[in-house]
């Protein structure tokens, strides 16, 4: 017997243990350093994590690196699977839909991506069909599947002065869209925004999810607030580029020319840094593991040529919008 509702639809609709309470970033600190690299979106890159880990050896003081969710998702292969997710394990790390639908064997709620009326159903069809795919080679290592359930969905770090919530999704949901660079911008939003940070007791959000990197500024009330979402590691998130992004954070400024676009904010910089993984080589990891006419070639070789429809100018932070107290 089926007990989903008949509105249900696989990658559209989110499972109720997608979601949480805003007031759940409200507690202690769960990690505390100078410096925080947060990871959202590898995809199975492992050269991409290759440059993450060197970048990280030449910060400064305490630096901690958190992986926020769907480091899974073109590692179809067993060798990039295990490799994937025994270095990422190693570290602290986030499940997003990806690794939360690979740890089920319920395919009822597809890529778990939560997909807005604004992405094409046959994008989301192929996303359903990467995300089986993927699960089948998941099954063959069942510690690591067991290891990927165990993961959280949210943490609260503490940088300096700064209290951050980190998220996969929003402040809502794993898969929620709320902080892509689209309802970040919508006044309609704004409201619900600052109902959010009221709640949860935070400066800032750090998540990834949507694919698109994106930093805003917020005043709310007497408060300062941002939001911060990575896009992906794993990919190019501009057009006409061939690096990923990361977010980092610390007491400590980036080197110069280091960042792409960033902020400082009670003494702390928050900061969009490249990752600058071998382009080649990743292209051809990817097409060995999703030749063309298979579900990911079809939704991301181009993207991962030549980066989306998108400029680095759209994702920095412009002018602070204001919202109501």
């Amino acid at each position: 017997m089926n007990d989903l509702p008949d509105t249900w639809r696989p990658g559209r609709s989110c499972p109720l243990h997608y979601r949480y309470a805003p007031s759940v970033f409200a507690r202690q600190a769960d990690l505390q350093a100078d410096t925080l690299y947060i990871v959202g979106g590898l995809y199975g890159n492992r050269l991409a994590l290759e440059t993450v880990l060197g970048l990280m050896a030449q910060e400064r003081g305490s630096a901690a690196l958190l992986f926020n969710g769907d480091f899974n998702w073109f590692n179809s292969d067993d060798e990039g699977f295990e490799a994937i997710n025994t270095a990422v394990l190693s570290h602290r790390a986030l499940r997003g839909n990806v690794e939360t639908e690979l740890a089920s064997d319920d395919i009822n709620g597809g890529c778990g991506c939560g997909y807005p009326d604004s992405v094409p159903e046959a994008d989301v069809d192929r996303s359903n069909e990467i995300l089986e795919q993927l699960r089948g080679t998941a099954r063959h290592f069942p510690v690591l599947r067991e290891r990927l359930a165990q993961l959280p969905m949210h943490a609260v770090a503490q940088v300096g002065k700064l209290r951050i919530g980190i998220v996969h999704g929003d402040a809502e949901s794993l898969a929620g869209w709320q902080f892509d660079v689209s309802a970040l911008d919508d006044d309609r939003q704004r409201p619900h925004l600052g109902t959010l940070f009221a709640a949860s007791d935070v400066d800032g959000f750090a998540s990834s999810h949507t694919c698109l990197p994106a930093l805003r500024e917020f005043s709310v009330g007497n408060g300062k607030h941002w939001v911060i979402n990575n896009g992906a590691a794993g990919m190019p998130n501009f057009k006409d580029t061939q690096f990923g992004v990361l977010t980092r954070i610390s007491i400590h400024p980036c080197t110069r020319g280091a960042s792409l676009y960033g902020i400082r904010t009670k003494e702390t910089f928050v900061d969009a840094l490249p990752v600058r993984y071998d382009h080649a080589r990743w292209i051809s990891a990817f097409l060995a593991n999703w030749a063309p006419g298979s579900p990911a070639h079809a939704s991301y070789y181009e993207r991962i040529v030549s980066g989306p429809s998108y400029r680095i100018d759209q994702a920095k932070s412009g002018k602070r919008a204001w919202i109501s107290a």
